[in-house]
This record gives structure tokens, sequence and C-alpha cells, in this order.
């Protein structure tokens, strides 16, 4: 089953620059430097771009709707390469800290995402002239010449706890999409099926509740079948089906697990519903090219099929 790429509406508010991709995913580039900073959040809006004209450093400032917190995303070069992630840190606090000697580091950490790049962690305050504090939160990573410095500041402290707080759709819906995003898909599953039972009257962070459930059921069932339980994506999607018959991409969805089984007539008849219902997508989604789909590629010597598939790609 292929990784199809969902229109989700975990999006920032205001603005959208050229570094921003629709599903909230910020990225920013140096013109002579190959290497690339990527990271997703939803609910911010971008205030401030940065960049010098030496071409060295490219930053973006963005806060959300409630405008208590600010979040800056900096890709910069550094002289002494290669560098690693902790030297970049350790370096731009040491700098700040002869700029600012109220800067009080909190706590430091390094972790080491799986099949990624070691991330350096620093908490840390500033008091300002007013004597209220700043809370900062921090991760750098870096490769070859390039830093990367993502920061969250606020003027509460960010890491408060609140040990009553029960877990709201909003949490398991960013939960399961931050696994799904690191291919994490067995783990991923269960967390979009959870969220189903627990769709807000509204379906916020979504713009409806209906779109709150297409977007978690089908995240589900994708993260299901590419874990390899056909099964139970199959019940996932049908189920999906019974609540929300318009819907085309729970029966595309079914091809993907029909062609799996070797079912091509089965998988005929999905894709058929699928595109005869194609006018219901949610906006901003297309309907995937069934030609082009990992799914159905094993099939290409099969003349009638991949005809009928071509027939569905002209009608896209």
């Amino acid at each position: 089953m292929k990784h199809r790429k969902l229109f989700l509406s975990f999006l920032a508010a205001g603005s959208i620059f050229a570094q921003t991709q629709p599903n909230s995913d910020y990225r920013l580039a140096l013109p002579d430097h190959n290497g690339q900073l990527s990271w997703s959040v939803s609910g911010f809006s971008i205030v401030e771009n940065s960049a010098k004209p030496n071409g060295n450093e490219l930053g973006v400032r963005a806060r959300d709707a409630s405008g208590k917190v600010t979040f800056l995303g900096f890709l910069f070069v550094v002289p002494d390469a290669p560098t690693t992630s902790v030297k970049c840190r350790n370096d731009v606090l040491a700098q700040e800290k002869k700029a600012n000697s109220t800067l009080k580091i909190v706590r430091i950490s390094e972790i080491v995402p799986q099949g990624g790049l070691p991330v350096a962690l620093v908490a840390h305050t500033t008091t300002n002239r007013d004597g209220s504090t700043t809370y900062r939160l921090r991760g750098f990573i870096a490769t070859g010449d390039l830093c990367g410095d993502l920061e969250f500041y606020s003027g509460k402290a960010i890491t408060d706890e609140d040990p009553d707080y029960t877990p709201q759709f909003r949490d398991l819906a960013m939960y399961a999409q931050v696994l799904f995003l690191h291919h994490a898909y067995p783990a991923a599953a269960p967390l979009f099926e959870k969220g189903l039972s627990v769709v807000p009257s509204d379906g916020a962070p979504f713009k409806s509740a209906i779109l709150a459930r297409r977007v978690m059921r089908d995240q589900a069932g994708m993260s299901y079948g590419i874990s390899g339980d056909l099964a139970k994506s199959r019940s996932i999607f049908e189920k999906g089906i019974a609540d929300d018959p318009t819907y085309p991409l729970y029966y595309y969805s079914l091809a993907c697990a029909d062609a799996a089984e070797k079912n091509l007539s089965d998988a005929k008849r999905h894709l058929q519903q699928a595109f005869d219902r194609k006018a219901n997508l949610n906006p901003g989604e297309s309907m995937p090219v069934p030609a082009e789909d990992d799914s159905f590629l094993p099939y290409k010597d099969n003349q009638d099929f991949w005809a009928f598939l071509q027939g569905l790609k002209a009608r896209k």
C-alpha cells in the first residue's frame, strides 16, 4: 500500500511563505550550500523572515494564534566545518551568554532519532529588562558546515506539566502524525484509530468533524496496511464506507488492499467506485494516479487491468 500524502488541516494561520508546505512543513535551505532544515508544526503564523546578504543564514519567526508562544528557525553556515549538533549548540549558547549574562541553562540533553541525525537539546531562560522571564526550548542539528537552530519561547514555562490533564483528540492526532511522518506505522495505526472515538463535535484542529474522521480513519487504515495488517486495514476502510459512503479514498484504499491480495476484479470495482465519487474529496486533495501507484505497478503486464488503470488516469 503506497503512502499517500493527505491534506491535513494542521494549518498555520495567516500568511504561508515559500518555505512552508500545505501541511505546515517548514523548510529552510541556503542558495550555495547543500542541505535543508525542515520541521512540521501547526497553528503558527509567520511574522518575520530574515536572511544575511552573504547567503549564509536564513531565518523564520512565527507565532501561535494566542500570541503567547513563538518559534524561531535558523539555518546557518559555521566556519569550522565539519561540525556536530552538540558543538553547534554549545557555540551558540556561549555567544549568547556573552551578550546576555542573565541566560540560565535549565536542562541539556541529546537524542538520536531512529534513522536521523543527532539532535542537541537545551532549555534555558533569560531575564528581561522589566524583570520578567522568557522560557526557551531549543533543538540543534548539524551536518557538514551547516547548523540548524529551532527554538520555541514564551513568557510562561513551556515545560510546565499538568498531572491531571487527560489527553484530548488534538494530542492523539499530533502524536500519531509524528509517528506516521517518521514511518513508525505499527505504532501510529492504533493511535489514529483511537482518535476516531474522541473526535470533537467541531473537529478541531481540523475544519470539521467530518474532515477529522476522514483523515484519522484514512491514516489509520494506511498505517495498518503499510504495516502488513491488510485485514485490519480493510476493516477500517469498510467501516468508513458504511459511515461515510461518499468519500472516494476509502474505496481507493480498499483497491490497494485488493491488489496486495492479487484480487484484481475487486480492485477494479473499488477503483471505479472511488473515481465515481472523486467530487467528494476533501479540500486540497486530489485523486491518486493508479498507474503510478506502487500497489498496482506489479500488474503492469496485465493488459486488461492496465488499460483500465490508464482509463482512470485519463479521468483524473
